[in-house]
């Protein structure tokens, strides 16, 4: 499990919906704070509510220097069409690999609804150094993060 004063592990992905891009955390550390928003499955009613919810504070976030990812194990055309149905303007990333699931320790299991190494809630912010000054796990993936919390992170990072 990542904690804050942690150094943020780094991880390969494809992002960009459709495009199919390679994602490298790594390339993302050094200019500015990075948000990672982990979330379980993109369509679901909490997982759509948390990421309006974070694309209503995008422009905060910009404000602020952060750069802000959604990751979940979706597939890159789930998340494109997730993307614009919701008019999400930060990237996400599909870590259908679960490398950066497991190396943030939050792997899970839903078998009721057939969904295994999926991403628990969760999010993390990475200052420049890549440290984690702030960390949230969700003790139900149903819940959602204080919005307010992570802009103020952001903001200390």
């Amino acid at each position: 499990m990542v904690s804050e004063g942690d150094t943020a592990p780094t991880f390969t992905a494809t992002y960009r919906g459709s495009d199919h891009e390679d994602f490298d955390l790594a390339d993302h550390l050094g200019d500015g704070p990075v948000v990672l928003a982990f979330f379980p499955g993109a369509f679901t009613p909490p997982c759509s509510n948390e990421m309006v919810s974070l694309q209503e504070r995008h422009d905060r976030f910009v404000d602020a220097g952060a750069t802000l990812f959604g990751v979940s194990a979706d597939s890159s055309f789930a998340q494109g069409a997730f993307a614009d149905e919701h008019d999400l303007g930060f990237g996400l990333v599909s870590d259908m690999a679960g490398d950066g699931i497991e190396a943030y320790g939050l792997s899970m299991d839903i078998p009721d609804l057939g969904l295994y190494g999926i991403a628990n809630r969760a999010v993390f912010v990475i200052d420049e150094d890549g440290t984690v000054t702030y960390s949230w796990i969700a003790d139900d993936p149903t819940n959602e993060p204080d919005y307010e919390e992570i802009l103020d992170a952001v903001a200390a990072a």
